[in-house]
């Protein structure tokens, strides 16, 4: 049975749109040639940091944070980031009694965002910088187990991309949720692991509640 219910942070909780926006801002280009650029590059497979390198070799991500954060300019995101679905399906999984969390590859900045913004709302919240492992590193989702105190196969791990989120979760041993939003989904939602892998497939985390109370019934 599904016992605990584990939320990726980019495009699957916040609408990252404005955010890399800002960073077409920073690196002065047009943001329409960055995103064209970023979807180019996580289509050919390729992490998604070497759109920066396109634009300026040897960019070093870290370094350019605290730049910006020196500058005014961090990066951030808010409640008017947040998709519409999250906080009734949030409340509707808290009131069937679920455990709740949220884990993703996020920057110390970011984890304290989450927790300001997400205070009350959810059992845990980590992040790779947190725990020094990244999805798709095992390491992640073992940090995420020892956290969940649940066995590890009532856990669902719910993300928008099946190479970082869908595939190691479920090698992990956790039931897993695709939700079709955000240019990785979007760019991998016919690959036959993203048809293949996923214990739900899922166009809005509003379906959520439904899914997991059918699939909980079927175990009894």
């Amino acid at each position: 049975m599904i016992r605990a219910v584990v939320f990726d942070v980019g495009e699957c909780l916040v609408d990252e749109t404005r955010e890399y926006g800002t960073w077409a801002d920073w690196l002065g280009v047009p943001r329409h040639t960055f995103a064209a650029v970023f979807g180019a590059v996580i289509a050919q497979g390729r992490d998604y940091r070497q759109v920066f390198q396109e634009f300026q070799p040897g960019f070093d991500l870290y370094g350019e944070r605290e730049k910006r954060a020196a500058a005014g300019h961090p990066e951030s995101f808010g409640e008017e980031d947040l998709y519409d679905d999250v906080r009734p399906t949030l409340a509707a999984l808290r009131e069937a009694g679920l455990w709740l969390g949220i884990a993703g590859n996020q920057t110390v900045r970011a984890g304290k965002i989450l927790r300001e913004l997400f205070t009350g709302d959810v059992d845990l919240i980590g992040t790779s910088d947190d725990w020094d492992a990244s999805k798709p590193d095992p390491l992640f989702f073992e940090r995420v187990a020892d956290f969940v105190p649940f066995p590890v196969g009532d856990i669902l791990y719910v993300g928008d991309r099946v190479d970082n989120d869908i595939r190691p979760a479920g090698v992990a041993g956790m039931a897993t949720a695709l939700v079709h939003r955000g240019p990785w989904a979007t760019i991998q939602w016919r690959d036959p692991e993203a048809t293949r892998l996923p214990t739900f497939r899922i166009e809005s985390l509003a379906e959520l509640p439904g899914r997991i109370q059918e699939f909980n019934a079927a175990e009894r």
